[in-house]
């Protein structure tokens, strides 16, 4: 019997007490972070000017400076306690590992987290035999007790959970917990697909027209075109300038800078919740794109290694590619072919797969971005520009596995 790590996240409905213990812990670790990030700022500042050498630490370690929390800073501000330490430990982890992707070149300065906006998730490993226990309509959460579920029975039910995170979005509370199943248990449907009739490789040309178009036929539409989010979209320009006016009216009467109140608060959980809404329809379309793409289950797909950063320097595109989502799209391509057994292939970047001839093997090198319908100049070979790229990439010899 094979085990496989599983993640499930699902709703829950805490207690009026729980809810303020998840707010508050949220708070503090939110708080940690940005303490951990401003002590190494001064840090690498000093390394800047030349006060610390290259062989001097320019950042202290997660442990080092939980050692300074618990000496010092917790003698100071005592409401630190009210988060677990291992919530805390994890927030500090996090930035310690931001700090190291910095120096190594792979991302840019770790930034503060802001309130409004944060994305911190508090963390409980399953440190006693009683944590993180399942039934159908609770589970067992190390410091918050037994909570309750909206959703009954999409947890599995005595599974074995290793960890898990509580976070909150837009006025609503989540659980994510990561699971060891059994590979032919109920809740791995993703490896059904592996029992299909094997076909040949497909080729996948993603853009911005349409999402996906795929050598096999398949075209995948813009859930972005669709009458449901041009509707979600128009209202969320109308609660924005709504909360901009609320901002500016409380500007007029306090002085310069503007304050927060109870309407304003009341208007920015309109504005995420609209933001929210948008995002689950999103990432639960790009889901049915994945699944509807890996069920037959091809001998391999093909796609290129999108430069997406550069994508958005353009203006007039930045809007219309941060709302495909290539990237997400990439990831769970990659996770879902990787459980099933399919072999990803990532063709370069500056493959001409839409400038090249998929009959004659001519590059049109005269192809702007505006002709949609591509005829090869050498053989008159006529078909749609997206469509002809995604053969390329499926009969593309040069290419590495993800």
């Amino acid at each position: 019997m094979r085990l496989l790590l599983k993640a499930f996240k699902t709703e829950i409905a805490p207690t009026i007490e729980q809810k303020e213990k998840i707010i508050r812990s949220i708070g503090i670790a939110r708080f940690l972070y940005n303490q951990y990030i401003a002590y190494n700022k001064k840090l690498y500042k000093m390394y800047q000017r030349g006060f610390l050498d290259i062989h001097q630490k320019r950042f202290i370690s997660a442990n080092e400076f939980d050692k300074y929390v618990n000496h010092k800073l917790k003698l100071k501000l005592p409401w630190i306690d009210e988060c677990g330490s291992k919530a805390r430990k994890k927030a500090q982890v996090n930035a310690e590992t931001a700090f190291k992707k910095f120096f190594k070149g792979e991302t840019g300065f770790p930034r503060f987290k802001k309130k409004a906006n944060q994305d911190v998730k508090l963390y409980f490993p399953k440190n006693n035999k009683g944590d993180w226990t399942i039934w159908r309509h609770k589970l067992m959460i190390p410091t918050l007790k037994q909570v309750r579920l909206k959703e009954f029975g999409y947890l599995p039910v005595d599974a074995k959970v290793t960890n898990g995170t509580v976070s909150y979005e837009a006025g609503r509370f989540y659980v994510s917990v990561v699971v060891d199943i059994d590979e032919k248990s109920k809740y791995n449907k993703d490896l059904e697909a592996s029992y299909h009739t094997v076909t040949e490789g497909i080729g996948i040309d993603l853009g911005v027209k349409d999402l996906a178009i795929v050598s096999n036929g398949k075209t995948f539409k813009n859930i972005n075109k669709s009458l449901k989010i041009k509707k979600l979209k128009k209202r969320l320009r109308k609660e924005q300038r709504c909360l901009s006016r609320k901002y500016e009216f409380r500007k007029k009467k306090g002085g310069r800078t503007a304050t927060s109140s109870a309407n304003i608060e009341k208007q920015k959980l309109k504005v995420q919740k609209l933001h929210q809404r948008i995002d689950k329809i999103r990432e639960d379309y790009e889901s049915k794109v994945i699944h509807e793409i890996v069920k037959q289950k091809p001998r391999f797909i093909t796609v290129e290694d999108l430069n997406v950063k550069g994508m958005m320097k353009n203006r007039h595109l930045a809007q219309a590619v941060a709302a495909q989502r290539f990237n997400s799209l990439l990831t769970k391509l990659k996770r879902k072919a990787e459980i099933i057994g399919i072999e990803l292939r990532v063709v370069d970047r500056f493959y001409p797969s839409s400038k090249l001839c998929h009959a004659c093997g001519h590059i049109h090198k005269g192809l702007k971005l505006k002709d949609r319908v591509y005829i090869c100049p050498e053989c008159g070979y006529t078909e749609d520009r997206d469509f002809n790229a995604s053969l390329n990439l499926r009969d593309a010899k040069e290419y590495r596995a993800a």
